[in-house]
C-alpha cells in the first residue's frame, strides 16, 4: 500500500516537471524518456544483479511485456501532450476515470470480490465521473485515452511474473528501439531541442528517465501485493493533486458543476478508504485474538 501510495504522490507533482521541458515537443520528450530509463535500470539490474531472469523469461513473458510497453507508451505520450498544451484539468479526467476502469478490469478478469461498502464508493465514483464528463460537453477523448491505457497497463503489470524492476527494464527494452531511431530522425531533419537550448534542457531531459522510472517502480511494486480495485481507488490522490495545480498554478476555469463532480468522487475515496481501514482493523483484532 505504501509503494502505491509513494507513485500516486509522484504522478500527482508531474504537472510542475514536464512544462520544464519545453520546447521539446511531446513525442521527443517521450522518446527521452524511454531512452534514459533504459540507462538508469541498466544500471539499476546491473547492480542488483537481476539479469538472469529476463534472459530466462519465456516468449510469453516477453509478449505480455511488449504489450505493457504499449499501454504505457500510449498512456505517456497522451499525458505529456495534454499537461503541456494547458489541459491539465482533463488530464485530472482521466485519471479520475480510470480507478472506475481499473475496478471493472479486476472484477472482470481477476474476479476480485468488492464489500457492500466498496460497491457503493464506486457507484458514487461513478456518478461523480459521469457528472464531470457531461459538464465537458464534448466526448472526453484525451481523457478516456489517459484511462483506458493505464487501467489496461495496471492489469498486465498483474500477469508478468517478473519484479518490478525486472519488468519495468524488459518494458523499456522493447520500446527503446522506436525511440531511439526516433530521436536520430529529429537529429537528421534538424528538429531535435536536445543539445539547442542549453546544457539545463539537456540535462532535464536526462532526468526524465529517472523521474519517471521511479513512480513506475513503486507502482509495479504496488500492483503485485495490493488487489487491482484498491490500487484503482488510491489512484484518486493523483487527479486530486493535479486539480489543485491546474486551479491554483495554471489557473484553469473550473465550473461550479465540475467541483461537484470533484467533490462526489472525493466522497467515493474516503467511504472506500474507510472500508480498508476497518477491514485492516478488524484482521489486527482477529490476529490478536488467537495470539491470545
Amino acid at each position: 500500500m505504501i509503494y502505491a501510495i509513494l507513485a500516486y504522490l509522484l504522478w500527482g507533482a508531474f504537472p510542475a516537471f514536464f512544462p520544464l521541458l519545453e520546447p521539446a515537443a511531446p513525442l521527443e520528450i517521450l522518446a527521452h524518456r524511454f531512452v534514459w530509463t533504459l540507462g538508469f535500470m541498466v544500471l539499476v539490474l546491473t547492480v542488483t544483479r537481476h539479469w538472469r531472469p529476463l534472459r530466462e523469461a519465456s516468449l510469453r513473458t516477453w509478449g505480455w511485456v511488449a504489450l505493457a510497453g504499449f499501454f504505457i507508451s500510449g498512456n505517456w505520450g497522451i499525458y505529456v501532450y495534454t499537461v503541456n498544451t494547458g489541459h491539465v484539468a482533463e488530464a485530472a479526467l482521466g485519471y479520475f476515470i480510470n480507478p472506475i476502469v481499473s475496478v471493472a478490469l479486476g472484477v472482470l478478469f481477476l474476479k476480485e470480490r468488492l464489500s457492500p461498502l466498496q460497491t457503493l464508493s464506486v457507484g458514487i465514483a461513478f456518478l461523480g465521473v459521469l457528472v464531470l464528463t457531461i459538464t465537458l460537453g464534448t466526448p472526453p477523448l484525451l481523457a478516456l485515452g489517459l484511462a483506458f491505457s493505464f487501467g489496461f497497463y495496471g492489469l498486465i503489470k498483474k500477469r508478468v511474473p517478473l519484479t518490478s524492476t525486472e519488468s519495468l527494464t524488459a518494458e523499456t527494452i522493447v520500446i527503446f528501439p522506436i525511440a531511439a531511431a526516433y530521436l536520430l530522425f529529429l537529429s537528421s531533419q534538424g528538429e531535435s531541442t536536445f543539445t539547442e537550448f542549453g546544457w539545463q534542457h539537456t540535462a532535464l531531459l536526462m532526468t526524465a528517465g529517472v523521474v519517471t522510472a521511479t513512480p513506475l517502480l513503486f507502482f509495479g511494486k504496488g500492483v503485485k501485493e495490493v488487489p487491482l480495485a484498491a490500487i484503482g481507488m488510491l489512484q484518486y490522490m493523483t487527479p486530486t493533486m493535479q486539480m489543485l495545480w491546474a486551479v491554483f498554478v495554471t489557473k484553469e476555469d473550473i465550473s461550479t458543476a465540475r467541483w461537484v463532480g470533484f467533490i462526489i468522487i472525493w466522497v467515493s475515496v474516503a467511504i472506500f478508504m474507510t472500508d480498508i481501514a476497518l477491514r485492516a482493523r478488524h484482521r489486527a483484532h482477529i490476529k490478536k485474538s488467537r495470539r491470545v
